[in-house]
């Protein structure tokens, strides 16, 4: 991964953006310390999907049966339908 200040990638946005397009990915930093990632848009999806399967699963890990049975919910669930 490059390492570039955030000057120069404002001189410089569009090359990077071709960069980024090509599969690289780019640290840009502001007095030493990266402050934000150039990545490419699909690296971008799949991260975020992987966080947001991490953060159902951390709320999946809390819930307890309610006791309630698969008939039960589709009984409720056809409740009042005519067929």
């Amino acid at each position: 991964m490059r390492r570039i200040q955030s000057t120069e990638a404002k001189a410089r946005f569009a090359e990077f953006l071709r960069t980024a397009e090509n599969g690289e990915r780019i640290a840009i930093s502001r007095n030493g310390r990266v402050v934000a990632y150039l990545v490419p848009a699909e690296d971008a999806q799949e991260q975020a999907c992987r966080e947001g399967v991490a953060r159902f699963r951390a709320a999946a890990a809390d819930w307890k049966p309610s006791g309630i049975t698969v008939e039960e919910i589709l009984a409720a669930r056809d409740e009042g339908r005519r067929f």
